[in-house]
């Protein structure tokens, strides 16, 4: 999509190992530019080290760009993913999230939307635990949580990944299991939501 000076951004920031994430990532980004007017800034974040002097180049080998706090800064609302880790968000995005004291300082994202999602290799591998996980930093900083409602049909009969709290998918073991189609079309109605969502906020 074409950006113009009325076209306002989202920014789709997600740490993702297998892919599983990332391609979750790329169906939010499609429902928010469903809408008119309205584009997905795709972002990710390093992985961290458990040795203290190792780094990671300042442009990933693949994928999306690294995130900066000016994407933050610059965009009317915010998807986050992350796999799932014993229930929580990867580590990796906790440790941006810690970082963004400043921008909270300031109340730079303050009554913007946010909306979360997540993949597990099993059914039971603590998707909902980890969006709300992912809720906490989005909620000390002013944010406005988008959910999925139930009035997306495919909520009600997903045999698979999809919650009321955002989008999911279960991904299996080595991560090979592509989005179901109740899967895909919750996460394009996530992003679709939280786009019109921001739309109607800045109105």
């Amino acid at each position: 999509m074409q950006i113009t000076p009325k076209t306002r951004e989202i920014l789709v920031l997600y740490y993702s190992q297998q892919g599983a994430v990332r391609e979750l990532a790329r169906q939010i980004a499609h429902g928010i530019e469903l809408v008119p007017g309205m584009v997905a800034r795709v972002r990710t974040v390093p992985k961290v080290s458990t040795v203290c002097e190792a780094t990671e180049g300042d442009i990933p080998d693949h994928g999306a760009p690294y995130v900066v706090a000016g994407d933050l800064d610059e965009c009317v609302g915010l998807a986050l993913g992350s796999p799932t880790r014993f229930g929580n968000m990867a580590a990796p995005l906790k440790y941006f999230l810690d970082s963004t004291s400043a921008l909270w300082l300031k109340g730079g994202l303050v009554g913007k939307p946010g909306a979360v999602f997540t993949s597990t290799t099993s059914m039971h591998g603590g998707q909902e635990s980890t969006l709300i996980s992912m809720m906490l930093p989005l909620l000390h900083h002013g944010m406005l949580i988008v959910g999925i409602p139930y009035t997306e049909a495919a909520l009600a009969s997903t045999r698979e990944g999809g919650t009321p709290y955002g989008a999911s998918h279960v991904s299996g073991v080595d991560g090979s299991i592509l989005p179901s189609e109740h899967e895909r079309l919750l996460a394009i109605a996530l992003g679709r939501r939280l786009a019109q969502t921001a739309q109607r906020l800045m109105q």
